[in-house]
């Protein structure tokens, strides 16, 4: 796997990382199992996949001790990026969002005993606390980077103003964000502004929580308990209408002997050398299938055919419900 930079300031990763977040919480967490996702995490290790993603709302708070208990003997091998922000409860309750300067730091400390280490290689916020002005969210941020609990920073799902405010405080080394051939939004000015300010862009969700994939055909395949029944794109006639994207990219992919997956995520990385996908998963097998785009070469013919079959706004259906949407891009 190869590496790539995210950011000017010395953070560099695998090309394309692990979101770990499903193997604690939200798809189908009644199918969790801890042996296969720590597992998965060796083996991503072991195939050069060493950029880890997590966060203290996921579980809540679980998968983070996942995460330290899967690489305690390996530290040395692994970038782990976690995210504070999203105030979760311990009954899994959903809070709000949070930048004030005092959660900032108990956010840090409490991540660092659930994992199990003494400095986190990437801390995001989470999603930008529109009551707290950004400049003290990542004053607070700065100060665990002079204090040695963390080495770089990085936001989720914030605007373009928000991102220059924060820029000017301390450098930003990567902004998170849903990007994928279903979720183009970043293009439309995100993407600049990172390549403007020298910040990496991590695309989240690169594989359209799953759709992309190819495996789910109808409403009823999600499981019960999964949140992905809650999402606008997967519901109703707009389920439909997006299998109907993902029948042309599986067209594509058949044609150059590939997954639906792998074309989807070669796609990501070919849009630009700063942009790292951190598709998730829980199993071995759809690990090493996604490990596996890092080596498929799309030419410029192959780039304008998923163009034209999955251009900017062709998913129908929002990203997430009414709340979730209103988070987004502060």
């Amino acid at each position: 796997m190869p590496t790539r930079a995210l950011g000017r300031h010395g953070l560099r990763v695998s090309a394309m990382g692990l979101g770990c977040m499903g193997m604690s919480e939200f798809y189908s967490p009644a199918d969790r199992d801890e042996a296969e996702s720590i597992a998965t995490i060796h083996r991503a290790i072991e195939l050069g996949v060493t950029f880890l993603d997590t966060a203290d709302m996921y579980g809540p708070f679980e998968n983070e001790k996942l995460v330290g208990r899967a690489v305690k003997d390996r530290r040395d091998k692994v970038v782990i990026a976690t995210k504070f922000g999203i105030v979760r409860s311990g009954d899994a309750g959903f809070r709000g969002v949070s930048g004030r300067p005092e959660y900032v730091r108990k956010a840090c400390d409490d991540s660092l005993g659930r994992l199990g280490i003494d400095t986190i290689d990437l801390y995001y916020q989470h999603r930008v606390d529109p009551s707290v002005p950004i400049e003290e969210t990542v004053g607070a941020m700065a100060e665990l980077v002079k204090a040695g609990k963390v080495r770089h920073l990085g936001l989720s799902e914030a605007g373009v103003e928000t991102l220059r405010r924060a820029s000017a405080v301390h450098p930003i080394s990567a902004l998170q964000t849903e990007y994928s051939l279903w979720t183009r939004d970043p293009e439309d000015g995100i993407l600049a502004a990172c390549r403007e300010l020298g910040i990496g862009f991590v695309a989240y969700s690169p594989l359209g929580r799953g759709f992309l994939t190819g495996q789910f055909r109808a409403y009823e395949d999600l499981p019960a308990d999964d949140y992905r029944r809650s999402s606008p794109r997967f519901q109703g006639e707009n389920f439909q209408k997006n299998l109907e994207v993902v029948a042309r990219v599986e067209q594509i992919a058949k044609e150059k002997g590939v997954t639906p997956s792998q074309l989807a995520l070669a796609w990501v990385m070919a849009q630009g050398e700063d942009i790292v996908p951190i598709p998730g998963t829980k199993r071995r097998k759809y690990l090493e299938e996604n490990a596996g785009a890092a080596r498929i070469v799309l030419s410029a013919e192959d780039l304008a055919r998923i163009d034209e079959v999955a251009p900017r706004g062709v998913a129908v259906g929002d990203r997430y419900p009414e709340t979730g949407m209103k988070t987004l891009g502060r």
